[in-house]
């Protein structure tokens, strides 16, 4: 055999290296060499070859402390789990063992991982294990459930958001079922649990899961809900056909009746009004910019027109009067902030205060697509020092939808009375809407001064001069609509 082709690397072994040693079957030489042209090369960090002379020989070349140096280094250590020694005609080499004692001291860290990693493992499979069996044990065993109908009336809330298992939590722990999951289990197959909405209901103590589903799905078990909607104000408006519209006032009295064991919780609408007169504008919960404004109202029981915001209101019956109005006017502020009035954000040259009493007569006057328009005419006619003449602010007042107006009415004095006074009324007329309110901020562009409704859809026609006003009137008025 060619004498290169035995340092060929054969498969899952390393290449030997000259400072290997000697192969197995060799026998090392104790003849040292008379000239030693130069020591062999080391890998960085191996140690130096064992002495092959006397002792003060390897002193002399390596110094006294070389072989101390490398005393427990062991080079096998890295490699004797790499090596595999599949051939079997050939013969693991021997260890020339030491007598090095033995290793002191801790593991080695990689040991330590395992163990924690160990024990990482084993406490998972405890708390699944745990997990599974208290499943197990709910699912075999059930949950506890109480029988019958109930037995007292008590008030529960649900809050925005709340899932079917949130809201049988709620009724668990307002005493109504036994647990949570009677509720939810007798629930699953009824589609109208998924639609419960927040707000208060009137439920039961001691009801089974099935009775509490069916009393909290029922219409009648939804108390305190209440929508106020824009065009709205404080006092009913009788309409001409006599009906009457319910304003402010009666739709948060309604809201607050509930009947909770023979007891109802209904606030009347003249304690509503007396509180509206002598509260404190500001503990409940008036924006600042307004208080001051809404304090010297002329009718006192208006102090709040204009300040409560269109939308959905849930309020909770057995409140006092202050209670239920500090909450509403509370979520009124926060919703005319979010429609972008503010102390930093207000008409040109008008007070955040005026731009909201702007916006309640944008309401009253107009429909939605001439809202910008209506808007422009009313800061127009402002800085022409004109008076509004808007039978919206004398029908205020008088409690009465019509946008008309007659004469002897339009003769009144009075501070909502546009035809005889110039600038804007003290306070708002209606709920503004969000729309009426941009609207105020920011006018369409024009030179407009006058409108009249001209179309039976609601639209007006604008004019900058009065004769066009007046043509508009004519025209509207031989197509029937004014």
């Amino acid at each position: 055999m060619p004498a290169h082709a035995q340092d060929e690397p054969r498969p899952g072994r390393r290449r030997r290296r000259e400072d290997d040693g000697p192969q197995p079957d060799e026998r090392p030489t104790d003849i040292l060499p008379a000239v030693q042209e130069a020591p062999l090369a080391r890998r960085p960090g191996a140690a130096p070859p064992p002495p092959q002379g006397s002792e003060e020989e390897y002193d002399e070349i390596f110094g006294e402390d070389a072989y101390d140096e490398y005393e427990d280094y062991d080079e096998y250590d890295d490699y004797e789990d790499d090596l595999d020694f599949e051939d079997e005609d050939r013969a693991e080499p021997e260890r020339i063992e030491d007598e090095r004692p033995e290793r002191q001291g801790p593991p080695p860290k990689k040991r330590k991982k395992k163990r924690a990693l160990g024990w990482v493992a084993a406490l998972t499979v405890l708390v699944l294990l745990a997990g599974g069996a208290y499943y197990g044990f709910t699912e075999i065993f059930g949950y506890d459930d109480y029988e019958g109908t109930g037995e007292s009336d008590v008030l529960v809330q649900v809050e925005k958001g709340d899932s079917t298992s949130a809201i049988g939590n709620r009724l668990q722990a307002a005493g109504v079922v036994a647990s949570g999951k009677a509720f939810v289990k007798a629930g699953e197959d009824n589609t109208a649990v998924s639609r419960l909405q927040q707000g208060y209901y009137v439920m039961k103590t001691k009801m089974s899961g099935a009775s509490a589903v069916e009393k909290m799905t029922a219409p009648a078990s939804k108390v305190g809900q209440v929508e106020i909607r824009p065009y709205t104000q404080f006092h009913d408006i009788t309409q001409p056909d006599g009906k009457v519209t319910p304003g402010v006032y009666s739709l948060l009295s309604k809201a607050s009746c509930a009947e909770l064991n023979g007891k109802s919780t209904c606030i009347p609408v003249e304690e509503l009004r007396k509180t509206i007169e002598t509260a404190d504008l500001a503990k409940l919960g008036v924006p600042a910019w307004a208080v001051e404004a809404a304090t010297k109202a002329e009718h006192k029981d208006r102090r709040l027109e204009g300040l409560i915001a269109p939308g959905i209101f849930n309020v909770k019956p057995g409140w006092t009067a202050e209670e239920l109005l500090a909450d509403v006017v509370k979520t009124s502020s926060e919703r005319i902030l979010n429609a972008g009035l503010s102390e930093q954000s207000k008409g040109d040259g008008r007070t955040p205060y005026e731009t909201l009493v702007i916006a309640s007569i944008i309401e009253r006057e107009a429909v939605k697509a001439d809202f910008g328009k209506i808007s422009r005419v009313i800061y127009n006619r402002l800085a022409e020092k004109m008076r509004l003449e808007m039978d919206s602010t004398v029908n205020y007042v008088l409690d009465r939808p019509t946008l008309l107006t007659k004469p002897e009415e339009r003769e009144k004095a009075g501070a909502y009375n546009t035809y005889k006074s110039v600038g804007l009324p003290p306070t708002p007329i209606a709920v503004p809407s969000a729309e009426a309110i941009q609207a105020a901020l920011k006018p369409a562009p024009g030179e407009w001064l006058f409108f009249v409704k001209c179309e039976k859809n609601g639209l007006s026609c604008f004019a900058v001069t009065n004769d066009e006003h007046n043509k508009n009137k004519l025209d509207a008025q031989r197509r029937g609509v004014y």
